[in-house]
């Protein structure tokens, strides 16, 4: 009785302590983690970034593909953007109504602006439906514009989604409306419903601000008059409530686009700035039209109050440690390098976040121009992991442009004749004399 009652104590001893060192050794790794905010969204998925660094701040379910319904439309702004960049159409084009818009526009619980057979309008009115109103029949109509027919146009969206690096995406309409409930215009497929994820959403948004700034001018217009000053003008107000002098205003908000279908809930993809920093949002699947916005203001609240862009270099400054960057057949044998615009980190507010500078210089060959790109600095944060980023190659290409501070002329032939002389005797003494 004795041994098997101390084996009980050492068997309860041994538990004791093995549960005790489990539990420090948690309490040590979540000390050591970072303190994830706890915001508590009624959405299914959601993601908060700040836009230049790409650096992410929140996200829950950010990689599920989801019904985005009417946020599909940022695709078809870019693509809109893109065509007329590349002067496939332009602005001022008149486009007639088709069969397909006018047909989408009698939909009777589907945004719109009722296009009507045998009108026209330009390809900047029918923009601005599709950015403000979120209108379905001019969003189709500018689809068959740019590309002959809306599953054309479908295919470039897939496609500019690979390109974007958008990996749980893929489009079956323009609108966002499901393939299945346009009458004899549906489509087909096993897939009723856009899908999107909560990432890709955000990647597509930051890529169209980013690379057609006027989308903001667009998307910030708070309300729409089409047909303005015609008998049958119509207004209505934009679908993004956060913006002046609607419903659920918030400070610096300028865009961006909303989504609803049956299948998606209530869907939304904001952005807003503050003190020089802008934030990109993307909340799928909330319960309610407000609700979207309500959850919203809590992400952006989050980031305003806990992070802040500090500036860690002015444009022009000289970067410690790499001065110069050698160059090749030059009149001088090395260039000044200087910061070729202003740097600045993301950080949290109250924290002293640590970064490493990481200097790549081109392989330089005079003539060199001033201003001229002559390699790249990036500021890598300690402790920061690739997944902390909204793409993996906004870790690798964070950073600025380096650039000369001065011209570097070609040196001429005799000049650099003689050099190599003297480097050649230079090189044969060093290793004569062991240096």
């Amino acid at each position: 009785m004795k041994r098997k009652t101390w084996t009980k104590r050492l068997t309860g001893l041994f538990l004791s302590v093995a549960v005790l060192a489990t539990a420090m050794g948690g309490a040590a790794t979540k000390a050591d983690a970072a303190p994830a905010a706890d915001l508590q969204l009624a959405a299914k998925s959601a993601i908060l970034l700040e836009a230049t660094t790409g650096k992410i701040l929140y996200a829950t379910n950010p990689d599920v593909p989801l019904p985005p319904a009417s946020m599909s439309k940022m695709m078809s702004e870019y693509l809109v953007q893109e065509a007329v960049k590349q002067k496939k159409i332009s602005w001022d084009e008149q486009v007639p109504v088709s069969e397909y818009a006018f047909y989408v526009a009698k939909i009777s619980d589907a945004s719109g602006v009722y296009l009507n057979a045998g009108e026209s309008f330009s390809v900047k009115e029918l923009y601005k439906a599709m950015a403000v109103v979120s209108a379905n029949d001019a969003t189709v109509l500018l689809a068959e514009k740019v590309a002959g027919s809306e599953p054309n146009f479908v295919q470039m969206m897939n496609k500019k989604a690979k390109e974007l690096g958008m990996t749980n995406t893929s489009f079956v309409t323009s609108t966002g409306l499901p393939a299945n409930e346009l009458g004899p215009y549906s489509v087909q497929t096993d897939q009723v419903e856009n899908l999107m994820s909560a990432r890709d959403s955000a990647i597509l948004a930051r890529a169209l601000i980013r690379d057609f700034p006027e989308a903001i001018e667009v998307s910030k217009i708070p309300r729409l008059t089409f047909r303005e000053g015609k008998p049958d003008e119509l207004k209505k107000a934009n679908y993004n409530w956060m913006l002046p002098d609607l419903n659920n205003y918030y400070p610096g908000a300028d865009g961006l686009k909303t989504g609803y279908t049956q299948a998606a809930g209530y869907c939304f993809t904001g952005t807003a700035t503050r003190d020089n920093m802008r934030l990109i949002s993307v909340v799928m699947g909330t319960d309610n039209e407000t609700k979207r916005f309500v959850e919203t203001k809590k992400l952006f609240d989050y980031g305003f109050s806990n992070f802040k862009l500090t500036k860690q270099m002015d444009k022009g400054a000289t970067i410690k440690g790499f001065e110069t960057a050698p160059v090749k057949n030059g009149v001088e044998l090395t260039v000044n390098a200087a910061a070729g615009s202003e740097v600045n980190v993301l950080t949290k507010i109250g924290s002293e976040a640590k970064f490493t500078p990481t200097v790549t210089f081109q392989e330089l060959t005079a003539p060199i121009k001033q201003g001229q790109v002559i390699g790249k600095l990036v500021l890598k944060e300690e402790g920061a992991k690739d997944s902390d980023y909204l793409q993996p190659e906004d870790a690798a290409k964070a950073g600025v442009d380096i650039v000369a501070s001065q011209e570097v002329e070609e040196g001429s032939w005799i000049r650099l004749f003689f050099r190599s002389i003297i480097q050649f005797f230079g090189n044969l003494f060093g290793s004569v004399t062991g240096k």
